[in-house]
C-alpha cells in the first residue's frame, strides 16, 4: 500500500467523529465574495457541496451576486448607488438585480452542485412563498444637526417571514434547495434582499446545525488582527460596543447572533476562497474561520 493510500485512509478516518455529528443535519451555506466569479472556485465549491448530500449532510445554498450584478450594470450603462453597504434598488435596478440573482447565478450555483454528482435545483425566495419580505428601513444621523433621518433605499427588503415548507420538500426528497435572495411581499412587490441577512433567516427558521458566512475575508480578527476561531454571543457583541469588530463584520456577526438565537448550534464566518473551506470547517478539529455559539 503507497503512502498516498495510507494518507487518504488516515483523513478518512480521523473524518469519521465529524459525519457522525452532521448526519442528516441540516447546513446552511451563504456562497459569496468574490469567488463566485472564479470558475474552478465555483467548480470546487459544487464538488464540495455535493459531497456534504453524498455523506448525508443536507445542504442549503443562499447565494449572493453583487460582482455579477455589477457587471451587468456596467453593460447596461446604469449607476449604482449603495448606502450604508446597501444597494439601493429602484424599479429598473430591480430588474436588473432580479433577472442576474434568480437567473444566470442561480441556475450557474446549482449547475455546478448537480455536475459534481448530486441533485440541485436553483429557487428564489419568490418560489413557493419562501420569504415573506418588507421593505428596510434605516436610518442615518445629520452630522451637522444630530438630527435622524429615514433612509430611502427603494425596493430593498429583509425578511419578515420564512415559509420552509418547500425547502423541507426538496431536503426530504435528497435534493440540495439554491436559494436567490429575492422575496415577495404581502402586496406582491418583489425586494432585493441581503444574501447574508436570508441565509441567517433560513437557517434560524429550519434550526439548522451550522450556519456557514463564505466571505472573502479570514472570519473575526482581533486588534493585533489574527484570527479569533471561536466567540459566545456575549463576546461578539462586546467586541462590537468596544470598536474592535467594526465595518462590514458588523452586519455579517449580527447575521450570526440572529441565526443562533433561533436555534442554529453555531455560525461560522470564514474566507470563501479558500480551497475546501466548507469540508475543512465541518470535517477537521480546527476549522476554517471564526465559529460563534450562544
Amino acid at each position: 500500500m503507497t503512502d498516498d493510500a495510507l494518507d487518504q485512509m488516515a483523513i478518512l478516518a480521523g473524518a469519521l467523529p465529524f459525519l457522525k455529528r452532521y448526519d442528516d443535519q441540516i447546513v446552511v451555506v451563504k456562497y459569496g465574495g468574490h469567488a463566485m466569479g472564479e470558475e474552478e472556485t465555483a467548480l470546487r465549491f459544487g464538488r464540495d457541496i455535493a459531497l456534504l448530500e453524498q455523506v448525508g449532510v443536507n445542504p442549503v445554498v443562499v447565494h449572493g451576486g453583487g460582482p455579477q450584478i455589477n457587471a451587468m450594470l456596467k453593460r447596461l450603462n446604469v449607476k449604482s448607488t449603495f448606502v450604508q453597504g446597501l444597494r439601493v434598488t429602484d424599479a429598473e435596478m430591480l430588474d436588473v438585480v432580479e433577472m442576474v440573482l434568480a437567473g444566470p447565478v442561480n441556475k450557474q450555483v446549482a449547475e455546478a452542485i448537480t455536475r459534481a454528482g448530486a441533485m440541485a435545483v436553483g429557487i428564489s425566495g419568490k418560489d413557493g412563498g419562501l420569504i415573506r419580505a418588507r421593505k428596510l428601513t434605516r436610518t442615518v444621523r445629520d452630522p451637522g444637526s444630530n438630527i435622524e433621518q429615514v433612509l430611502d433605499l427603494g425596493f430593498v427588503g429583509e425578511p419578515e417571514e420564512v415559509n420552509p415548507r418547500v425547502l423541507e420538500l426538496m431536503i426530504g426528497a435528497d435534493i440540495v434547495p439554491v436559494v436567490a435572495p429575492v422575496g415577495v411581499g404581502a402586496d406582491g412587490q418583489t425586494y432585493n434582499i441581503n444574501a447574508d441577512t436570508v441565509a441567517g433567516a433560513i437557517a434560524g427558521k429550519l434550526r439548522a446545525e451550522r450556519l456557514l458566512m463564505l466571505t472573502d475575508v479570514r472570519g473575526v480578527l482581533d486588534r493585533e488582527g489574527k484570527l479569533i476561531p471561536e466567540m459566545t454571543v456575549a463576546e461578539v457583541r462586546r467586541g462590537i460596543e468596544e470598536g474592535w469588530i467594526s465595518g462590514g463584520m458588523i452586519p455579517k456577526v449580527e447575521t450570526c447572533i440572529y441565526a443562533v438565537e433561533r436555534g442554529v448550534k453555531g455560525a461560522v464566518i470564514l474566507d470563501g476562497r479558500v480551497p475546501h473551506a466548507v469540508l475543512l470547517e465541518l470535517f477537521t478539529d480546527g476549522g476554517a474561520g471564526t465559529l460563534i455559539k450562544p
